[in-house]
């Protein structure tokens, strides 16, 4: 018996190991010669080998063979009792002699029996096959066995699902404008900032002429893959939906139909789209989001909601409303990420202080004032992990 003590840390090393290392082509090889390392004396473990599944068997991929013992098979098939054992189980031992998973071992002049354990990942199966010798203890080896194994199919799921969230994050960024929209007079610039790797925050311009623009900005309810997915949804709703002819209204009823059936019904989005002129007029629909803020000298407007938020209830009704952007004026986008900051006092960042951050710097041009924003917002809990989706677009008429 191993001195338990002893035992836990070494255990400890190895699965400190499988979370750690980076997972290139050599690291389960590099895990199963680190089992033997650390543990080939205690635990009288020997002589690890791999198996990949294709198709209908397992093929021995780590190592083609070995010096210090049996030759291993190369193939062992699906439909073979040991096979289906290890499967069955995740971890075998073969102490039956009646049954194997590679009699080779078994056939070996000393005292020799074969241990396997089971590891998949989403896109791939493995069998991972070891050699016991004359001493080993059941307990101990199992305990290890079933711990290696464990900690190998939650690194390996960790990897695939951190690499399809960084290919969601990459297809999300993909939906943000890479350049704001050219109409003479008007300066535009958006910034987002997700508190995830993805996240429910989004905003869009779509340039009809050189004289119309539209620009959106919204908030899926929630965090994550599935807030990410429902902007997905909504973009590209707006996107196919929107027309020059000014049927915003009908395009915001179809969508809430669309994104309420949809898998994600529990989700909802709060939206405003708006289509600015050359002249400084905007028309816009306001659906359920925080009011942008129009700032004309020293009066500020509120565009406040005129329709219920997108996706909560089958049907909705929407209107359209109307302000004037004149020379000097600045239009003022935002997510509650923004507002509702909170500082170590429970204390939130607030309407109040957003309101007099871009009043004392309106002569700042429109990426000037949002990076200004994020950077007070940002700072005012300690520069802090995000903890909400930000967003912020600011139009300005020069």
């Amino acid at each position: 018996m191993i001195e338990p003590k002893i035992f836990f840390r070494k255990l400890d090393h190895v699965l400190t190991r499988i979370s750690r290392d980076k997972a290139d082509g050599t690291f389960l090889y590099s895990i199963v010669t680190d089992l033997e390392n650390i543990f080939g004396g205690d635990l009288h473990i020997t002589n690890g080998r791999i198996y990949e599944q294709n198709e209908g068997e397992y093929q021995l991929i780590e190592p083609p063979a070995r010096e210090n013992g049996s030759k291993p098979a190369s193939v062992l098939s699906l439909d073979s009792p040991g096979v289906r054992y290890v499967l069955h189980h995740g971890t075998y031992i073969f102490d039956d002699p009646g049954i194997s998973i590679d009699k080779g071992i078994s056939k070996q002049p000393d005292y020799t029996i074969p241990a396997a354990i089971s590891v998949k990942s989403p896109e791939h199966r493995w069998i991972f096959v070891f050699e016991l010798k004359s001493g080993w203890a059941r307990e101990e080896v199992e305990f290890t066995l079933n711990a290696v194994r464990t900690m190998l199919e939650y690194r390996l799921m960790s990897e695939v699902v951190q690499s399809e969230l960084y290919r969601a994050a990459e297809i999300q960024q993909s939906l943000l404008p890479a350049v704001p929209p050219d109409l003479p007079g008007f300066e535009f610039y958006g910034r987002s900032q997700p508190a995830e790797l993805v996240g429910g925050d989004f905003y869009d311009y779509l340039t009809f002429d050189e004289e119309l623009v539209g620009v959106a900005i919204g908030d899926a309810s929630g965090h994550g893959l599935p807030a990410a997915l429902l902007v997905r949804d909504i973009v590209t709703g707006l996107r196919m939906g929107i027309e020059k002819e000014m049927k915003m209204v009908h395009t915001f009823k179809k969508l809430n139909r669309v994104i309420h059936r949809s898998t994600y019904s529990s989700g909802f989005v709060s939206l405003v789209y708006g289509e600015l002129e050359s002249n400084g007029n905007f028309v816009f629909v306001n659906a359920g989001h925080p009011s942008p803020m129009l700032f004309e000298g020293e009066n500020i407007a509120f565009l406040k909601a005129n329709g219920l938020i997108v996706g909560a209830i089958s049907e909705i009704q929407v209107s359209r409303s109307f302000v004037r952007l004149e020379p000097g004026a600045i239009l003022l986008f935002y997510t509650d990420g923004i507002f509702e900051r909170e500082n170590v006092r429970d204390e939130q960042y607030g309407l109040e202080r957003l309101q007099k951050l871009v009043q004392q710097n309106r002569q700042k041009s429109a990426k000037e004032l949002v990076n200004l924003i994020f950077e007070q917002v940002y700072a005012f809990d300690n520069n802090s992990k995000w903890k909400d989706d930000a967003t912020v677009v600011v139009i300005k008429r020069t």
